[in-house]
């Protein structure tokens, strides 16, 4: 009778591992498509690859949320040829930290801030290492697209949440 209990607990717990794996590469597999859709930008990665980011984050974590903005990052990125090289890690990280700020602020139920917090630090203090690895101009040029591509992924994130939130089972992905 033990035995039985230990294999149905193992069974739920790896369907839920594969619904927690096929969530998650679905929304990373958006967070390509969407670093596809660039913003006009000094370099050719600032695009609409963080707004599943925080969809995920939204719907489930943040801990979710920043594994899709770290690794829709790398994609777009990618897709425009790594510009910065291995400065893409550090944005990866910075975007991975932000989006889950995002996440932990809304699961308290305090939206407008958790939009707000990204906004700031996706658009303007995510750049601010820059200033010392590479230039104040580059900085003062990268601050107006990050701007316009933080609005934008909000934007659309803030639209698609209600629909999603009543089909999609949020205990699902714990």
């Amino acid at each position: 009778m033990q035995t039985y209990f230990l294999t149905e607990k193992i069974k739920r717990t790896m369907i839920n591992n594969l619904k927690t794996l096929l969530t998650l590469s679905l929304f990373l597999a958006l967070s390509a498509i969407g670093g596809m859709v660039k913003i006009p930008a000094v370099i050719g990665s600032v695009a609409l690859d963080s707004m599943p980011a925080l969809l995920v984050a939204s719907l489930y974590n943040g801990r979710k949320g920043a594994i899709v903005a770290g690794g829709g990052h790398i994609i777009s990125s990618m897709y425009a040829g790594f510009p910065l090289g291995p400065l893409h890690i550090l944005i990866a990280v910075e975007m991975a930290l932000f989006v889950w700020l995002f996440g932990y602020v809304f699961s308290k139920g305090k939206r407008v801030l958790a939009a707000v917090l990204f906004f700031i630090g996706n658009g303007v203090m995510a750049g601010i290492p820059f200033i010392f690895i590479l230039s104040l101009s580059f900085y003062l040029a990268i601050v107006p697209s990050l701007i316009v591509g933080s609005l934008i992924n909000l934007t659309i994130a803030h639209f698609l949440y209600p629909p999603l939130v009543s089909r999609l089972p949020k205990r699902d992905m714990a």
